[in-house]
């Protein structure tokens, strides 16, 4: 992990100057999947927004784990049984100062930010909305944040209704202020889209469905790797992420919520572990997080979400979003100058803009695109990124993305910049 002390960085999305500017290129010895060639040509990983990569520390703890103190959580009795359970609970108390947190038994682990948002929409959902309730969602929610909401009023009999975006990717906020005369019971949306890179105004989202009764709900899977998260000053009541983004382990992820809606929501799955006394015609519950934890937990991958919590903060979450919003900036010049006649999608305001540049070039698909970018080594992700609503919004049958982490650097922009005129040259001769 390298950090360059630079001057204070201006231009940052939230919380105080970055304690300094992030060496991308030397950051990416970190990650040992980055040494290597794909067909002939160094591995230029530009889908950080479908998946990131895990650096040494995360792939170390994991493996510690299995091979020196495998065992299950909050049972054993034995040497190697209470190390895996003060790991895996020393982990959520890492999640919770990431995201600052009030509690860190506010923090439910989950496989990812899906199952998170499903839990919230089985449990609570399930309890307090009626026929007739509403819920608000947005034109740009990936369809974890949106599927789920649709099978629940299609089993209650509520409704859906959607806040639009303008043609420059940003929510149309003074829609949303009629849609809150309808007295919705929930307001879920992303906080940074996957798609566009929009950055929404959560706080302000927050107060405005406050006053108008709503509970809040944020998917937050891509905006807890690249901007500063305060659950506090963000004053939401729900909040879904995934560890695989933010460079920790596949099939780790949580959900804060506020304590007391955790205490009233019933139990999302049941088993063992998620229980204090069991008899054979009834069970009561366990204490929250583990009330709704049933069965043996991922621990390792757990773990590995804390140690990944805490490399994002040695690195400095100011620092992160700096780095990546002067990658989109470069981004943003450097593709338009080497093909002319790309399209790029999103809001152009830096201010308001994610690690994310979705792109078309005319009459040349994005499958194609991508393909021809892997003979180069170049990875971007190609198809409607589970926002096909969002696509159909911008009369897009797909679009190719190409999305950063911490190691992505200028010289990755560059490589994607020449592969482009190489798919050009091959499609136009």
């Amino acid at each position: 992990m390298t950090i360059v002390e630079q001057p204070k960085a201006s231009g940052t999305t939230g919380g105080a100057a970055p304690r300094g500017a992030l060496d991308a290129a030397a950051l990416r010895a970190d990650f040992p999947i980055l040494d290597q060639e794909v067909n002939g040509h160094r591995l230029v990983y530009l889908d950080s927004a479908s998946t990131s990569q895990k650096p040494n520390v995360v792939i170390d703890a994991v493996s510690a784990y299995y091979r020196e103190y495998n065992a299950n959580v909050h049972r054993g009795i034995y040497t190697i049984g209470e190390k895996a359970t003060a790991e895996y609970e020393g982990a959520r108390a890492r999640v919770a100062r990431f995201i600052n947190a009030p509690d860190s038994h506010e923090i439910v682990f989950t496989r990812n930010a899906t199952e998170a948002i499903n839990l919230v929409a089985y449990s609570w959902g399930r309890a307090n909305i009626d026929r007739g309730d509403a819920i608000v969602l947005t034109e740009m929610e990936h369809h974890a944040n949106l599927v789920p909401w649709q099978l629940l009023v299609q089993e209650k009999d509520g409704d859906l209704e959607f806040v639009p975006i303008s043609d420059d990717g940003l929510l149309r906020l003074e829609v949303f202020e009629v849609l809150l005369h309808l007295k919705p019971k929930l307001v879920a949306f992303t906080h940074v889209s996957n798609t566009l890179g929009t950055i929404n105004p959560v706080r302000q989202i927050a107060d405005m469905a406050h006053a108008a009764g709503a509970l809040v709900l944020v998917d937050g899977a891509q905006a807890v790797p690249h901007v500063p998260v305060d659950i506090e000053a963000l004053g939401v009541d729900f909040y879904a992420f995934s560890g695989h983004k933010m460079l920790a382990p596949m099939g780790s992820g949580a959900l804060w919520a506020r304590r007391e809606l955790l205490e009233a929501m019933p139990p999302f799955l049941a088993g063992g572990e998620m229980i204090r006394e069991v008899h054979l015609r009834r069970s009561d519950w366990n204490d929250i997080p583990w009330k709704f934890e049933a069965g043996t937990p991922a621990v390792g991958d757990a773990i590995g979400l804390g140690v990944a919590a805490d490399y994002l903060t040695a690195l400095g979450m100011d620092a992160v979003r700096a780095h990546e919003r002067e990658l989109v900036a470069y981004a943003l010049e450097a593709l338009p100058r080497a093909v002319p006649d790309i399209a790029v999608y999103g809001p152009m305001d830096l201010d308001l803009r994610g690690g994310v540049i979705p792109f078309n070039l005319p009459d040349i698909h994005p499958h194609d695109v991508a393909q021809i970018l892997d003979r180069y080594g170049i990875a971007v992700r190609a198809g409607h990124h589970c926002t096909m609503p969002l696509h159909e919004r911008l009369d897009l049958a797909a679009t190719a993305r190409a999305s950063f982490s911490v190691f992505s650097t200028n010289a990755d922009i560059d490589a994607l910049a020449a592969g482009l005129v190489e798919v050009e040259r091959i499609f136009r001769g």
